[in-house]
């Protein structure tokens, strides 16, 4: 039997374990360097660099001021990767994004042709600012980009740069002018990441650091290449059958109407997750072992990015919003409901018939 903690389903080899340690190491060695410019928020940093090493993207929410763009260009940095900030309003078109077509003469024969000018897509990592201030006709702009990983002006294919992350940010305070997006599009961002006010302490360290001309250096510690070679050795990391059917039990215990579900599921909840989040569960928490050194991936690495994944992904309703009832407070009920033991949810405790092995039932 596997035991919490042990992996199954696959091992890696010397040179991915050597991997794996080069990738703790310098992931030590990017706090450190992000430190030198953000005061705390070490969750957000590590959820960020769980999504990047899973090619997923992030939609960052937080009120003006807490230093969101200068964390995202800092890592940029940190990664030496490519950084375009494109600032979304009422008036940005798709093409601003995406780049265009433009006629220009050929001075060399003196005839005219048609030739494309790259939009701020075609970086390593888009910071997409204030992105529901935009009408869904350019929002959408970023689907196939983010799906695909390429773009298509005037029926011609272009990739994008690799790794690509999409980074979009939202103010929860002003919602006046502003286009909710889809929940289409919500479902392609893997995380949904809070930033939050910092505590006394940090903020005391921000004024203090912020406050002089000391302008601190940040040293590139990855490469586009490195990085890519670490996302393919985070999906190669094995993982045991009873940690993904918790992280299935998660979602699925969100959809009101289609398994037996928790009350305050059926109370609060209008939609639940779908697959795509079972699969960004096991996916982010594969990131998270890695990250912190391991080779397998626990229960625990499920549970503590469970809030970025299913954020976003579970819809409230009326009596929630009457209540005061918030999606996290939700998925802490969750969390706290659903056994994160193999033996434990094995033994016929709490957990609903998907969590056991089909040899167990």
């Amino acid at each position: 039997m596997v035991q919490d903690g042990q992996g199954a389903g696959g091992e890696l080899s010397a040179n991915d374990l050597a991997s794996v340690k080069q990738l703790n190491e310098g992931y030590q060695t990017i706090r450190k360097q992000m430190a030198k410019v953000i005061v705390g928020q070490e969750a957000v940093v590590e959820e960020l660099l769980i999504s990047i090493f899973c090619r997923g993207h992030c939609l960052v929410i937080g009120v003006p001021g807490l230093a969101k763009t200068l964390m995202v260009s800092t890592l940029a940095r940190c990664l030496n990767l490519t950084f375009h900030r494109i600032q979304f309003t009422p008036d940005l078109m798709p093409s601003d994004i995406t780049g265009t077509e433009v006629i220009q003469e050929n001075k060399t024969t003196g005839e005219r042709e048609l030739r494309f000018i790259a939009g701020p897509i075609f970086a390593n990592m888009i910071l997409a600012d204030e992105i529901n201030r935009t009408p869904p006709k350019t929002q959408a702009a970023l689907l196939e980009a983010m799906q695909e990983h390429q773009v298509t002006t005037a029926g011609v294919r272009r990739p994008l740069d690799e790794p690509f992350l999409v980074l979009a940010t939202q103010n929860p305070i002003e919602q006046e002018g502003t286009y909710p997006l889809p929940e289409a599009q919500l479902d392609r961002f893997m995380f949904n990441i809070l930033v939050d006010y910092p505590s006394e302490a940090e903020e005391f360290e921000i004024v203090r650091k912020t406050t002089t001309s000391e302008a601190p250096l940040v040293e590139a510690v990855m490469d586009g290449a490195g990085i890519k070679k670490l996302q393919e050795i985070v999906r190669r990391v094995p993982v045991a059958d009873h940690v993904v059917r918790y992280a299935m039990t998660l979602a699925r215990l969100t959809r009101r109407g289609k398994t037996e579900v928790p009350a305050f599921v059926q109370d609060y909840v209008a939609w639940g997750a779908g697959p795509r989040a079972s699969q960004y569960l096991v996916l982010a928490g594969k990131a998270r072992a890695v990250l912190h050194g391991r080779f397998y991936v626990s229960t625990e690495d499920i549970r503590q990015v469970a809030y970025p994944v299913l954020r976003h992904r579970v819809i409230t309703n009326f009596n929630a919003e009457a209540e005061g009832i918030k999606t996290d407070d939700i998925i802490r009920q969750l969390i706290e409901l659903v056994p994160s033991g193999e033996s434990e949810a094995l033994s016929g405790g709490r957990v609903p018939e998907v969590f056991r092995a089909k040899d167990a039932r």
